[in-house]
């Protein structure tokens, strides 16, 4: 049971694995791009390259859809990113109960957004984790985890794909493990809790009266999607630039101010060099490409 990007490794695992997999629960395909077709998730698409069979249920809640989950006999349901609650009735279905894989060290950072909330706060280690789902959110006990270290400029992309990759092969050991009988589970202790809330659209634009820090992780934890941005007047009114790479530089003036001829932007405390930009509707290009094509002068003011 799983639907971006981030949960096709895990269904690669199970199924190199030798696993037999009942079906493959997904979201429905979803309008997208410009012609608004509808895209089928890349669980979706992985799952139907493998021959295996797919459900996209609107609700698990209806008695319908509970009697088609017990009609598959199975024996554990391993859930990643689905994007579905599961109500009790499905949660208890599987002999084994439901497995889920978390992007995060539980009980830190327990809900939607693990990995960009880490980064964000600035944390220096994350990891993944296997969970036996219960009806809170993210709170059930843990089997196994592994940790990885944040590096100070690592982009919550870079840090979703190599989680992604450890995170199958973690569920895979831990398919092996239950099979074998030896896959213990410990609840979560109750100190550090945190939750990963949704992020929300006006988390986006830049506060340059923050720390370059907080700044800096600020950029790298909405890198790629969706995206810091500040605004500037690049000839036709404020228009909108994505920021996708920084780094912590020297400079000081007015939070805001471009600082040099470098792509330095000033903080509260210090400055950020911009180095990866995208205007709408356009690429990616480093910041001297786009100041160039901006005109963009030292002492000018981004929002």
């Amino acid at each position: 049971m799983g639907t971006p990007d981030f949960a096709a490794p895990t269904l690669s695992e199970i199924a190199a694995r030798g696993h037999e997999v009942a079906a493959v629960y997904t979201r429905a395909p979803a309008a997208a791009g410009r012609g608004m077709a509808l895209r089928p998730s890349p669980v979706h698409r992985l799952a139907e390259s493998l021959g295996l069979p797919v459900l996209t249920p609107k609700t698990l809640r209806s008695e319908e859809a509970g009697a088609i989950f017990r009609e598959h006999h199975a024996e554990l349901a391993v859930v990643v990113a689905y994007g579905m609650i599961l109500p009790k009735p499905i949660l208890d279905a599987p002999r084994h109960g439901c497995l889920n894989l978390h992007a995060s060290l539980l009980p830190r950072w327990r809900g939607a957004a693990p990995i960009q909330r880490a980064i964000m706060a600035g944390d220096k280690e994350t990891g993944v984790a296997v969970m036996k789902m219960d009806e809170g959110l993210d709170t059930g006990p843990v089997a196994m985890v592994e940790r990885v270290a944040i590096g100070p400029d690592m982009t919550a992309g870079e840090l979703h794909d190599r989680l992604a990759r450890l995170g199958g092969d973690l569920m895979g050991r831990a398919l092996a493990a239950l099979s074998h009988g030896t896959l213990d589970f410990a609840p979560q202790g109750a100190d550090g809790v945190t939750y990963a809330s949704k992020i929300a659209n006006e988390e986006a634009l830049i506060d340059w009266s923050k720390p370059a820090q907080v700044v800096h992780d600020r950029v790298r934890g909405l890198s790629p999607f969706p995206g810091a941005f500040f605004l500037a007047d690049l000839g036709k009114g404020a228009e909108r630039v994505k920021v996708l790479r920084t780094a912590l530089a020297e400079g000081a003036a007015e939070p805001g101010t471009l600082v040099g001829s470098g792509g330095v932007v000033a903080c509260r405390d210090g400055a950020v060099r911009l180095l990866q930009v995208q205007r709408a509707g356009r690429g990616i290009v480093s910041a001297e490409e786009f100041l160039r094509g901006a005109r963009l002068r030292p002492g000018a003011r981004l929002a």
